[in-house]
């Protein structure tokens, strides 16, 4: 599932076109009514947002059960000390795939277990790892994340500064703050964004929605500067040819 934007506004900057994993045993289908039921027109016209759901059906409880209708979904399965991975290989081939298929993509979204994969990813291709035949991973937007735990993923995800543009949110009272918290150790700069809440898609308020759009906008100004740069060089080897 996704968008069906994509298409420049005339007289406006691209939209950022980012891919969106949901958190762990919900979908793609949740994670839109989250994320567009509450954020604002002026922060969405900027996006092109694409939903896509994990690659397991849910094997357990859903936290969402009464809240958001199924199906529910899973990324992949680990142990209670978040140390030890089932099909996690699987889960990033599934990824790789489908943006190849169905992108290019500027960026990653992700909440939960969804922003964990997002960071993860965004180091592990930096690193040479994962996602190495896509396109470099522009921004990422890290909704309710952390760190892997798993000693082989971490070193392959967190083994250097990860260059990618950021923009964490974490909640004063969600039970992940602390680790949100460290993964912002393991970005160059990254931009923070805070709320009152806890483990959800939060809501703006006019500080964070200030902050937001600037980094969109910078964003936007990146990928146009990257593009016409990407033109000249294009134009200038027709030349020499």
């Amino acid at each position: 599932m996704g968008s069906e934007g994509g298409a420049e506004i005339e007289g406006c900057s691209r939209k950022l076109r980012l891919l969106c994993l949901h958190g762990f045993r919900t979908s793609g289908e949740i994670i839109k009514k989250q994320v567009t039921g509450k954020w604002p027109e002026s922060v969405l016209e900027k996006l092109d947002l694409v939903f896509v759901d994990a690659p397991f059906p849910c094997q357990g409880k859903s936290d969402v059960e009464g809240i958001f209708d199924p199906p529910y979904y899973e990324w992949f399965q680990f142990n209670k000390d978040f140390t030890d991975y089932e099909n996690f290989d699987e889960c990033l081939a599934y990824i790789e795939d489908f943006m190849i298929k169905h992108g290019p993509f500027d960026g990653l979204l992700g909440f939960s277990q969804g922003a964990i994969l997002s960071a993860g990813l965004a180091g592990m291709q930096a690193n040479g790892v994962a996602l190495t035949r896509v396109p470099k991973i522009k921004l990422v937007v890290i909704i309710g994340g952390a760190k892997f735990r798993n000693p082989s993923v971490v070193k392959k995800a967190y083994a250097s500064p990860i260059p990618c543009s950021s923009v964490h949110f974490l909640g004063d009272q969600d039970f992940l703050k602390e680790h949100g918290t460290e993964l912002l150790d393991s970005f160059v700069d990254p931009l923070v964004i805070r709320h009152p809440k806890g483990h959800t898609i939060p809501r703006f308020d006019v500080k964070g929605l200030e902050s937001m759009l600037g980094f969109l906008e910078r964003m936007q100004r990146d990928v146009e500067d990257e593009k016409q740069e990407i033109q000249i060089s294009l134009e200038n080897d027709v030349i020499q040819l």
